[in-house]
């Protein structure tokens, strides 16, 4: 070793660089673990979701499918909990905004609130929620999880609710299986595991087929939601939509999938134009349209004491961004503020059938 140290020029006794006697700050990440995620055209996507190291990713979506006409079940709950998470990044993963990391103090727990009404005009609710929240104390420190779904139905007579109600119990199913189990399971790290992306993609395309092979004549959005720690994974397909609220703003974390939100983009419609616009309830890709689905995939960090909201259009249609921020934050209780929103959009008129679920982060 003195031999090598003459060599480079150093003094003896001294630190060799790139040796196991240099002290250096290990990054927790999942290439550091062994376990990495698929390139994306542009971004490198992390696959370790330990509680000491849960990336983020943003996958491009395409413009292609078939256009279909949305005219526009039950709802099952289970609360449980929420806990923090550790981020940190690794080479090759798109930066995230410096945020405070959730320190939650005991009793703090994610919290949500729900409600699905058929509104003041159609006979039947072709909505569908579903939600679960998990969370334990234990030696072996387990992340918490949480499971959202909202599917807006589409299709005469009872196919729209059939084909909504399908989507959110086949999601759930799927994203139980592959995500929930291997946690408890602790096989989340291992290699072989897919991205959570690809195992929501698949959950989602899973429904798809389903809905294809028994409904024929029947399709539906979906927007779900999976949490682990402070991030969500978001599956998204159809014009439902998820909120980011903060203090500070309200954010469309999704994209709709209709005609009049690619004409706003190819700068051929106004968004205020769009409002009035007679194809505005067209879709360009739902559950249902064919075989093969392409499906969007975000993850974006939570902050303490934010709320990721999911709704149907039955919502958003009725009600603007500004007066859903300023509702959430005046009720601030996720329940309270679901029935205010809803109460409102039927006040509008209530045309279609609302659905609306609120999460709350601790902190």
């Amino acid at each position: 070793m003195d031999f090598i140290r003459r060599l480079l020029g150093l003094p003896p006794n001294s630190k060799t660089p790139g040796t196991a006697e240099e002290e250096v700050d290990v990054m927790h990440g999942a290439d550091a673990a062994g376990v990495g995620g698929p390139v994306e055209p542009v971004i490198e996507v992390p696959e370790d979701t330990s509680p000491q190291s849960i990336a983020s990713f943003e996958k491009p979506t395409s413009n292609s499918g078939p256009m279909t006409d949305k005219p526009n079940g039950a709802a099952s709950e289970t609360k449980v909990a929420a806990a923090e998470s550790d981020v940190e990044m690794t080479a090759g993963t798109r930066p995230l905004p410096p945020l405070e990391t959730i320190i939650p103090q005991p009793g703090e727990r994610i919290t949500f609130g729900q409600l699905s009404v058929v509104g003041m005009v159609r006979g039947n609710n072709q909505d569908s929620v579903l939600s679960i929240l998990s969370s334990g104390t234990s030696i072996d420190d387990l992340p918490d999880f949480g499971l959202f779904v909202v599917a807006d139905g589409m299709g005469g007579h009872q196919e729209g609710e059939r084909a909504s109600a399908i989507t959110t119990r086949i999601v759930a199913k799927h994203v139980m299986s592959e995500i929930h189990t291997a946690l408890l399971t602790q096989s989340m790290n291992d290699p072989d595991r897919p991205p959570i992306a690809n195992i929501l993609s698949a959950a989602v395309q899973e429904a798809n087929d389903a809905v294809t092979e028994s409904i024929p004549e029947g399709g539906t959005t979906v927007t779900t939601a999976v949490i682990l720690g402070d991030l969500a994974y978001i599956a998204h397909v159809g014009d439902s939509r998820a909120y980011l609220i903060t203090e500070e703003r309200i954010e469309q974390v999704t994209r709709d999938h209709s005609l009049v939100q690619r004409l706003i983009e190819l700068d051929q419609l106004t968004p205020e134009e769009a409002v009035e616009h007679p194809q505005r309830n067209v879709l360009y890709r739902a559950i249902g349209q064919s075989e093969s689905l392409d499906v969007d995939a975000i993850t974006r960090r939570l902050p303490p004491r934010s709320y990721l909201l999911l709704c149907s259009d039955g919502l958003w249609n009725m009600v603007s961004e500004e007066t859903i921020m300023d509702i959430v934050m005046k009720y601030r209780d996720p329940q309270t503020a679901c029935n205010e929103l809803v109460k409102l959009a039927n006040e509008r008129g209530g045309p279609d059938n609302i659905t609306v679920t609120l999460v709350q982060m601790p902190g």
